[in-house]
């Protein structure tokens, strides 16, 4: 079956199918530009692992009590507590990883290009050290010699994307749900931003390469196809359902429920 929305389906940024989703992306971005970056160019899925701490909430159920000694005059022993029970916070170690796309000359000693991110929910979460290494590795990209394409398929969390929040605002006052921002790093003053609500097709994009060699093209819309159909979603997802989180506005719900029933799925 095939995804039933025109663009992003936002089922797919459920947290539990998020990381076969974002795994999936990557690889058949890979795939999409191989044949278009060859001879000189190579496209590389390179993953990034973390630890990040995530806290577990024990509220114990049992209170350590001491017999206080019986009185005599009454024959009465008394249980009291000998420590209030605490809530205890147990902080757990949990790897993370997230997926990238990196293109590399060949010609030029496997020199990084372009780096294509997908943003990950870890990414657009300030309490998350997966912010803290994807800002602090934007920033040293941005400050290179390689291009940068960002791809945000997620509604929720902090805006991340490296093309200035304030001018995006000035340009599209209707707002958006999905981003795709592109730096080329010999101009260096411009970021080529499409934004896409969830009733319009996600957009092709060029992803550059050295100055003197044409872009790839990338045709987001077809990737995030082949990842629904090939990731078996129409069997994952429960359509009766409302999508996870942030809720869209009532015009937009009333869309979504007129789209899915059209199609067959609620």
């Amino acid at each position: 079956m095939a995804n039933p929305f025109p663009g992003m389906n936002p089922y797919l940024e459920d947290r539990a199918l998020w990381n076969d989703f974002h795994a999936r992306l990557a690889v058949y971005i890979s795939n999409q530009l191989q044949p278009q970056l060859r001879p000189r160019y190579v496209a590389s899925v390179e993953e990034r692992v973390y630890l990040e701490f995530v806290r577990r909430e024990i509220i114990p159920d049992v209170l350590i009590l001491r017999r206080k000694p019986a009185d005599h005059d009454k024959g009465v022993a008394v249980l009291e507590p000998e420590c209030d029970a605490p809530v205890v916070l147990r902080l757990v170690e949990t790897p993370r990883t997230e997926h990238a796309v990196h293109i590399y000359d060949r010609e030029d000693e496997m020199r990084l290009v372009t780096v294509i991110e997908i943003l990950s929910p870890s990414n657009k979460d300030t309490r998350s050290e997966g912010r803290s290494l994807y800002l602090r590795k934007q920033r040293e990209i941005l400050h290179s010699a390689v291009n940068l394409v960002e791809i945000d398929l997620l509604r929720g969390g902090e805006y991340t994307l490296a093309a200035p929040l304030e001018l995006l605002h000035a340009e599209v006052p209707n707002g958006w749900h999905y981003l795709i921002s592109i730096h080329a790093y010999y101009d260096p003053a411009q970021f080529y931003v499409y934004p896409r609500t969830v009733r319009e097709r996600l957009p092709v994009v060029p992803i550059p390469l050295l100055p003197d060699d044409k872009p790839a093209r990338l045709d987001v819309q077809a990737v995030v196809a082949q990842c629904y159909v090939d990731g078996a979603y129409e069997a994952r997802v429960d359509y009766r359902r409302d999508p996870p989180p942030p809720a869209f506005s009532e015009d937009d719900a009333r869309w979504i429920d007129a789209l899915l029933r059209e199609k067959g799925v609620r």
